[in-house]
């Protein structure tokens, strides 16, 4: 007879395989746009396989499965509604987790694919899927390049709504954000702030829009979008900076270039804000590490320790004052020009 222990062992690691079939059904019905489909009601399977123009034997196998996470209602005549949590992959909401979904679908989804190449070299798998870096690729791939700041702006507003309310700008008369993509992180701590002044930085392809939501957030006459390649220069005059998920898409050498950059346009006791995950020294398992992960076989970056962070910032001439937890995963790493 088998060990009833060891069959509970087996079946424990059996559910654990099943990760990628979770997440590759969300990308499928993220990027059919169901969410969208039942903005207004629920719809049986029948009228959302014609919506979507797709077989509904095969989506009504996906929706059923996600109706049992969590994602979707389902009723006993095979109508599907919306949840709190299917709610989210519709594309115009705020926090929208549409675009992530579909960006960890696609790229990530390749590289985790060719992991065995990370393994075996300490490459980012990625860049061996592509044939190039994947800054690289979205530079050359328009769509791509969409998709991947969509799923930013998703994350950031998110991320920003934590920030805002755990740290202090009070005393800050000047912020540039470092790698701010679209703003949204920058426009929400200056719409907390009126006596705020920002710059909004990055490399022109990810601030080109950049305009529009600064000026719809209702800040866009106290904020500056300046593009530009960190790696060169960063803006200076300003007492605060501010980098939200940069530092950890980089390997050391790459993310202490940055953060050189950062102190030489910075004044001695000026403020640094990183935003990340921090991974603890706790065996338990932790989205940091799994995010750890993803940016090892992706960019070829990597999620830190606190003491990682410190002797980082050491490096590049900066003290580490604090870290703050958010509501977030993320939290704030708070350093100043030494």
């Amino acid at each position: 007879m088998p060990n009833p222990d060891s069959l509970a062992l087996a079946m424990t690691l059996r559910q654990m395989f099943t990760g990628y079939w979770v997440s590759q059904s969300i990308y499928a019905v993220a990027k059919l746009g169901v969410a969208d489909v039942l903005r207004d009601g629920p719809k049986d399977i029948g009228q959302l396989g014609q919506a979507l123009h797709v077989d509904k034997s095969g989506l009504y196998r996906v929706m059923r499965t996600l109706a049992a996470l969590g994602l979707f209602a389902e009723d006993h005549d095979q109508r599907f509604g919306l949840t709190p949590l299917g709610s989210l992959l519709q594309t115009d909401v705020p926090g929208s987790m549409r675009s992530m979904a579909i960006w960890n679908g696609e790229l990530p989804y390749r590289a985790w694919g060719s992991v065995m190449h990370t393994m075996e070299s300490g490459e980012p798998a990625l860049k061996h899927a592509l044939g190039m870096k994947l800054f690289e690729y979205l530079s050359q791939e328009p769509e791509s390049r969409r998709v991947f700041d969509d799923a930013m702006t998703g994350l950031s507003i998110q991320v920003s709504q934590a920030v805002v309310s755990a740290c202090d700008f009070s005393a800050i008369k000047r912020i540039v954000d470092v790698g701010g993509g679209q703003g949204t992180l920058l426009a929400a701590i200056l719409a907390a702030h009126d006596q705020l002044q920002g710059i909004l930085f990055d490399l022109p392809p990810a601030v080109e829009n950049a305009r529009q939501q600064l000026d719809t957030a209702g800040v866009g006459s106290r904020c500056e979008v300046v593009g530009g390649d960190f790696f060169e220069q960063v803006p200076a005059g300003a007492d605060c900076y501010v980098l939200a998920s940069v530092i950890h898409d980089w390997d050391e050498e790459h993310s202490l270039r940055i953060l050189k950059q950062c102190r030489r346009a910075m004044d001695q006791g000026s403020r640094l804000l990183l935003v990340e995950c921090v991974i603890s020294d706790s065996s338990e398992p932790l989205f940091s590490k799994l995010l750890d992960l993803q940016m090892l076989v992706v960019t070829g970056g990597r999620e830190r320790t606190e003491s990682q962070f410190r002797d980082l910032l050491t490096a590049a001439e900066f003290r580490v004052t604090r870290v703050i937890q958010t509501s977030a995963p993320e939290c704030v790493i708070e350093a100043v020009a030494i």
